[in-house]
């Protein structure tokens, strides 16, 4: 089952925040907030923190930048993962992933589906792999930032999770990438 092995040493990561909202700024962005005060929280590091527009292309650029900074290894999103003509979080995302780690959107669909009902079905979180960075998108409320972070985030990215997270395989992400 699930534990942390107090024997192993706290590994921080560096996470990127990105909120996707056309009217938002930085003092009523609670949903970024919320990513934040739980990173640090956990101890982990804020590498950089943004606020773009529900714009595809503006999204998958930063998340390009983001992936090609080697001093961030992930990259949380909330915002635009609805259904609507504007939510195109997803889409952006999809545009730089190398791999998809499909088990998120389903993990992150059955925690909602426990707080929210059957309206978990209008989310379409994701989360994937590219440049060996991690990429994650999470609906724009803190309830939904909440459940993610301390419902997979926090065990996954957390070096001393057992029986496996996503810490220890990080130096293998790109290896794909080194092999001649």
């Amino acid at each position: 089952m699930s534990r942390i092995d107090e024997s192993k040493k706290f590994i921080p990561v560096r996470i990127a925040v990105l909120t996707v909202s056309d009217t938002r700024t930085l003092p009523e962005d609670r949903s970024g907030q919320t990513l934040v005060d739980r990173i640090q929280a956990a101890g982990h590091l804020v590498a950089d923190r943004k606020i773009l527009p529900d714009e595809r292309a503006q999204i998958s650029e930063q998340l390009r930048v983001w992936i090609a900074d080697p001093e961030i290894d992930a990259v949380i999103s909330t915002g635009g993962t609805g259904l609507t003509g504007r939510d195109v979080t997803v889409e952006a995302h999809r545009d730089v992933y190398e791999k998809e780690i499909d088990a998120f959107g389903t993990v992150f669909t059955i925690l909602s589906l426990q707080k929210i009902g059957t309206s978990a079905v209008q989310s379409r979180a994701t989360g994937g792999v590219a440049g060996g960075t991690y990429l994650f998108a999470l609906p724009g409320s803190p309830g939904a930032c909440k459940d993610a972070w301390d419902g997979i985030l926090l065990k996954q990215f957390d070096y001393r999770h057992r029986p496996c997270n996503f810490v220890e395989i990080m130096p293998r992400l790109d290896e794909h990438l080194r092999r001649k």
